[in-house]
């Protein structure tokens, strides 16, 4: 799944740590690792949060686009 894919990727690339993350956007860590995995998705809202967050658009981290 891309989403998966990108997420990886962009975690590796912020240097944040999956408590970084959750923290800013409002989320538990195990939904974190739950994304990492593949396991489950964000709702609409904390995917905004998080692509605010990891300064990417909506369209490149579910995969629509190649773009930032």
């Amino acid at each position: 799944m891309k989403f998966t894919e990108r997420f990886n990727e962009l975690l590796k690339i912020s240097g944040k740590s999956q408590v970084e993350i959750a923290k800013a956007i409002n989320v538990s860590k195990q939904c974190v690792t739950d994304y990492k995995s593949g396991k489950s998705l964000p709702s609409l809202q904390t995917l905004c949060l998080l692509c605010e967050y990891l300064e990417v658009s909506s369209d490149y981290l579910l995969g629509i686009s190649d773009i930032y």
